[in-house]
């Protein structure tokens, strides 16, 4: 396959990961407001940021033969900063809602929605980001396959998620859903660590 076959495939697979994203964020946030569950809604929260990391990579490969390689890092790497920052954020705004939760006992209903939400998620995602490794190897494109990591770290965040929802949905242990908050600021923290950190050794690495 060409490379320009190669950075079409990416594309399609960066705008239905954003489509996907996008509509799965609306989802969880909605019923994560209506069942008072802060995993979910931080799972949508999540979506979201996944979704800005798809746009980045669609600005991306859309800029094949258009700009210098060194024009390119750049800008990718102001966003890439922006992306880890913003999971700093999300992180906090996680964890304190579920300190919150705990210490308050303010339980979350049970939500059968979102435990179907979290299997859509855990059975789509890591076939997704299996597609955009092999894609971003075969077009030697780091960006690309640090958002396939990206999407298989969604498919981690489903795994603690479901075992959230479901330890409240079948036996009422309301304290799960706060408790699988915590892990999956866990996650949030590691990935805006790694992000931030890719990002400044791609700017000594271009720059020197």
């Amino acid at each position: 396959m060409g490379a320009a076959r190669l950075y079409r495939k990416g594309l399609f697979l960066e705008y239905l990961t954003v489509a996907y994203n996008i509509l799965e964020a609306i989802a969880s946030i909605v019923l994560g407001g209506i069942a008072s569950s802060i995993a979910l809604v931080g799972f949508g929260i999540d979506s979201i940021i996944e979704s800005l990391s798809g746009m980045v990579l669609i600005w991306r490969l859309r800029q094949y033969g258009k700009r210098s390689e060194a024009d390119e890092e750049r800008l990718e790497k102001r966003a890439a900063r922006f992306v880890a920052i913003t999971f700093f954020v999300l992180g906090l705004y996680v964890l304190v809602e579920s300190i919150r939760k705990l210490v308050l006992g303010d339980a979350a209903e049970a939500s059968l929605p979102g435990i179907i939400i979290a299997l859509v998620s855990l059975v789509a995602m890591p076939l997704l980001s299996w597609q955009k490794y092999q894609t971003g190897r075969q077009i030697k494109s780091r960006a690309l396959i640090a958002d396939s990591k990206e999407t298989l770290a969604c498919a981690f965040l489903s795994v603690a998620l479901l075992a959230g929802l479901e330890a409240n949905y079948l036996f009422g242990f309301w304290q799960a859903d706060p408790i699988a908050g915590l892990i999956i600021v866990i996650f949030l923290v590691r990935e805006g660590l790694e992000g931030w950190k890719e990002a400044n050794e791609e700017e000594i690495e271009v720059d020197g």
